[in-house]
């Protein structure tokens, strides 16, 4: 697996940019990949432990389950549970004063779990993770 990673800088605090993405509840209407989100498992503070994903990645449907583990309001640990790709990890780090700006980095490891020719493979992430923050841009600075 090759590790991705996209930055954005975005004009509000780390606080609200880690619990704009930490509220899966809502994703469905901000995030333009995602079809279906469910927590299935929350930790202690309530937040998703365990949750399961349906994207639009372009080229078809995926769907899979990601556990997560949170070091507020600076980290979200993301790693692969089950579903249609091999496997997947991620973090997402927020830098920046309280006031902000943050300057958001998502890196990402997915092996898609079939053959993809590199460049499209290449692609497809840098899409999704693309889209991805510029959704949370927009959300946070709209807020």
């Amino acid at each position: 697996m090759a590790r991705e990673a996209h930055t954005i800088a975005i004009d509000a605090g780390p606080a609200e940019c880690f619990e704009a993405l930490i509220d899966y509840e809502s994703m469905e209407e901000w995030q333009s990949s995602v079809k279906r989100v469910e927590v299935l498992e929350r930790d202690a503070e309530g937040r998703g432990a365990t949750v399961a994903w349906e994207l639009d990645a372009k080229v078809k449907r995926i769907s899979y389950t990601l556990a997560y583990e949170y070091d507020p309001p600076s980290r979200i640990v993301v790693g692969f549970v089950e579903g249609d790709v091999k496997d997947l990890h991620g973090t997402y780090d927020f830098e920046g004063p309280a006031a902000g700006p943050t300057e958001v980095t998502f890196e990402l490891d997915i092996e898609p779990g079939m053959w993809v020719p590199g460049p499209v493979k290449k692609i497809l992430k840098n899409e999704v993770m693309a889209r991805s923050l510029k959704d949370l841009k927009k959300r946070v600075e709209s807020a």
